[in-house]
């Protein structure tokens, strides 16, 4: 029955996924069309929000550029690409690659996202590179889905924006919250932790039970096969000395690990994205060895970062859709969260923001877009019920997280680096989505309790 269940579900999003770009257009039209008739909005007011919206996303989608092309570099070096190779030739069945992508990938996502959805991919491709037998859908699916538990790790947007002080949060939060919610009563709250932890479980075991016994789709090595180590360059010309200098990569990498250094460490900086993406970058220069190394890795890395180019700007426009106020007064994202409050209890409360992120994310991927419509909304409705802020907030986040199995806009970098479709890991996907969320459905009425 399970096995029936998986072939229907992969055949299913084989013959009906478009392309992640198409997808996104359609998302378009469906909040365009949706956001008329509720919000009362004419065409010329949605297609303003959405003209307005368009390059909303435009620093996150370099930060998003930057981290899969980095990072993707960065696994290019010899030194590290011979480490993951050995990581690599560790599982010797299907099975074991499996569950080990999906613990690496998901305790790597817990950590840090950005780091979590490149090293997840790279990971898993290298075993493919290395194990025959084992379905290479299904292991860039289980690289992937540990992505579902980021919000509610270290790097999630959401709770961090909580525990940060200042009037910003006052303000996001229409007064609700004016004080922080320190991470002990989200991130690192022990129901919390309760949730990740069986949630990881669950994906191992899931996963590692759908790799099919037969009609198993591998890759060819060949595919994947590494390019063979440049030769020795002799340098004569001045240029071409430091073109190959290891002694200028050594001192960029210094001043770059440097500041990274001093700022998590001296002046109590953040985790964040920017940070991954410096590591990334830096370590990158100095395990190249010298600077025209890095110059080729990286043009070569970078023709992966094309999906992210194309179809952020059109998530943006989608974003400014439903967070766009018209003359009526109403917002399509309100409308939505209105409408899980009014049929709310204490009890309920948190499932029902969780559902209602979880839809929401499927027109907004963005924690930063979930946090501008649902924090006025959801606190202060949270506070009326007196149901825990930190609980409130957790909810938002794991449905920020949950609905990313199924959204393309998140596996971009992911598929880029496997040289695969959407349609080829997201059937894998929504059996993970059905089991994670009864997990953490369960999980937040327990909490609420």
């Amino acid at each position: 029955m399970f096995r029936r269940i998986i072939n229907f579900c992969v055949k299913l999003v084989q013959r009906y996924l478009p392309e992640p770009f198409i997808f996104a257009i359609i998302l378009t039209f469906v909040a365009a069309l949706l956001a008329m008739p509720i919000c009362h909005q004419t065409p010329i007011e949605v297609v303003e929000h959405w003209g307005n919206g368009v390059w909303g996303l435009l620093a996150f989608a370099m930060q998003m550029a930057l981290v899969l092309v980095c990072g993707s570099t960065l696994a290019a070096a010899p030194i590290v690409k011979r480490g993951i190779s050995s990581m690599a030739s560790v599982p010797k069945t299907p099975a074991a690659a499996i569950a080990l992508v999906t613990g690496v990938s998901a305790i790597a996502c817990w950590l840090n996202w950005g780091f979590g959805l490149i090293i997840g991919a790279l990971f898993a491709r290298e075993i493919a590179r290395k194990l025959p037998g084992v379905d290479y859908r299904l292991l860039i699916a289980s690289a992937y889905s540990g992505f579902v538990v980021w919000h509610a790790g270290l790097s999630g947007s959401i709770p961090l924006t909580m525990a940060t002080p200042g009037e910003a949060l006052s303000r996001a939060t229409n007064g609700i919250l004016t004080e922080p919610v320190p991470v002990s009563h989200t991130i690192l709250d022990w129901r919390n932790i309760v949730i990740v932890v069986i949630v990881i479980i669950a994906l191992v075991i899931v996963n590692t039970l759908m790799h099919p016994k037969k009609d198993v789709c591998t890759v060819d090595p060949q595919l994947l096969a590494e390019e063979p180590a440049a030769e020795e360059v002799k340098t004569t010309t001045p240029a071409e000395k430091l073109e190959h200098s290891r002694l200028l990569s050594i001192l960029l990498a210094v001043v770059g690990l440097g500041y990274v250094f001093l700022k998590l460490f001296f002046l109590h900086g953040s985790f964040d994205l920017g940070i991954v993406i410096m590591l990334f970058l830096f370590l990158g220069i100095i395990l190249h060895g010298t600077p025209l190394a890095y110059v080729k890795a990286f043009n070569k890395a970078a023709m992966g970062a094309a999906g992210i180019m194309l179809q952020f700007p059109f998530y943006a426009g989608i974003m400014g859709i439903i967070t766009g106020v018209g003359e009526s007064g109403i917002c399509f994202g309100t409308v939505i969260s209105n409408a899980c409050i009014s049929i709310s209890n204490p009890v309920t409360y948190p499932l029902l923001t969780f559902l209602c992120a979880a839809v929401l994310n499927m027109f907004v991927p963005s924690g930063g877009g979930h946090w501008a419509i649902q924090a006025p909304i959801m606190f202060a409705a949270g506070a009326d019920l007196g149901v825990d802020p930190g609980l409130t907030g957790i909810a938002i986040a794991w449905g920020d997280a949950w609905t990313n199995l199924i959204q393309p806009f998140w596996a971009i970098p992911a598929l880029a680096i496997a040289k695969l479709n959407a349609k080829d890991i997201m059937g894998f996907c929504i059996i993970d989505l059905l089991i994670t969320g009864l997990i953490i459905s369960g999980g937040l009425l327990l909490w609420a309790m």
